[in-house]
């Protein structure tokens, strides 16, 4: 994979992080039209805050994610926007969330800096998540 080099005028970057997380008690939810669901307000949040999602994947109790952001903003703002914004709407739309958890994500998280060399083999291992 070539890099892929940004710019946001004041500094140029190649900023990629290997996040995971999960729903509280590691409760498996995030299936069917949860899961579904899930992916697209990942993107689209994503997108409203000017960071990519370069590879997910969604597994019944935890969500891995390889996202593209600028360093000014910083990746814990970023995870912070992506669990609150889907646990707002995803506990909105399927009430059972609500009945079973009382918050959908844990407060804690993983985070790891993705070089060049790497990337191929941690969108590989995501990518991959399924079948293993």
């Amino acid at each position: 994979m070539s890099r892929d080099i940004e710019s946001n005028h004041n500094i140029t970057f190649d900023c990629k992080y290997h996040v995971v997380f999960c729903p509280k008690y590691r409760r498996k939810v995030l299936v069917d039209s949860v899961e579904t669901r899930l992916k697209e307000l990942l993107l689209e949040k994503a997108a409203e805050i000017h960071s990519e999602i370069v590879e997910m994947e969604i597994m019944p109790d935890h969500v891995h994610l390889l996202i593209k952001c600028d360093p000014q903003y910083g990746i814990h703002k970023v995870v912070k926007q992506l669990k609150g914004y889907t646990s707002r709407i995803l506990r909105d739309e399927f009430k059972s969330l609500k009945s079973r958890l009382p918050s959908l994500w844990t407060n804690s998280y993983f985070v790891a800096t993705v070089g060049t060399v790497q990337l191929d083999v941690v969108k590989k291992y995501i990518e991959e998540q399924k079948s293993r």
